[in-house]
């Protein structure tokens, strides 16, 4: 589809693979990318997996940017807000299968999808934005709220903690974390199991449960970019 989106439909999933040749960072281009990876499915696929290249999932924000001109940082952070809403609203099942290192907004955009599967190993997801002089938007603060276990949201969030793959199923990252091999037939079971389901009872249902909190979300995002 792109340089830095691939995209591929088989057997009714769409699956989109997050792979910039660097960290899969949240640039405007690679936020782009996959923003139109997300519009494609509706008259093409019945779930949705989107994937990292091999040991990495998604770096969050592109920190060169983060670090440049305010204009800049604008357009990203307003760009990745969208992104974020668009996916965690997204009207078809949504998996994520999380490659390796996920963290900032790859770690929010986890929070985002329907289900999560991790590959178990030496990678380390989470929010590490207060360990590097950041703060968290609305909308970071309440994808974790709703998805991360309650007992874990101070230390995952005010406390930047990075969890292996393991540890972060339990605070709620992930659904769960399998081993390298068994990934691909986890991802494939789950979207499997996902097409079986009623397509618009389970848009219902999702809408329902997530409505009230978009509508925080969306009502905070510009007043803080004006903020900035």
């Amino acid at each position: 589809m792109s340089e830095y989106v691939d995209y591929k439909v088989k057997d009714g999933i769409a699956t989109l693979t997050m792979n910039d040749g660097k960290a899969n960072a949240f640039g405007v281009d690679m936020t782009s990318a996959l923003s139109e990876g997300l519009d494609r499915p509706a008259a093409e696929a019945e779930v949705v997996v989107i994937k990292g290249k091999p040991g990495l999932f998604c770096a969050g924000f592109d920190l060169k940017v983060i670090n440049g001109p305010a204009e800049g940082v604008r357009a990203m952070v307003e760009a990745g807000a969208e992104l974020l809403m668009k996916a965690y609203m997204h009207p078809q099942p949504l998996v994520m299968g999380c490659t390796g290192h996920a963290v900032a907004a790859g770690a929010l955009l986890l929070c985002t999808a329907d289900y999560r599967i991790g590959i178990s190993g030496d990678f380390k997801i989470g929010l590490n934005e207060t360990s590097i002089g950041l703060g968290l938007p609305t909308f970071g603060i309440e994808l974790a709220r709703d998805r991360l276990d309650n007992r874990q949201l101070n230390n995952a969030t005010m406390g930047a903690r990075l969890y292996p793959p393991a540890t972060a199923a339990e605070v709620g990252y992930l659904d769960e974390a399998v081993p390298p091999g068994a990934f691909e037939d986890a991802i494939a079971a789950k979207a499997e199991y996902l097409k079986t389901l009623d397509r618009a009872a389970y848009t219902q249902v999702k809408q329902r449960l997530r409505n009230a909190r978009e509508a925080l979300i969306r009502s905070r995002i510009q007043p803080e970019l004006d903020a900035r």
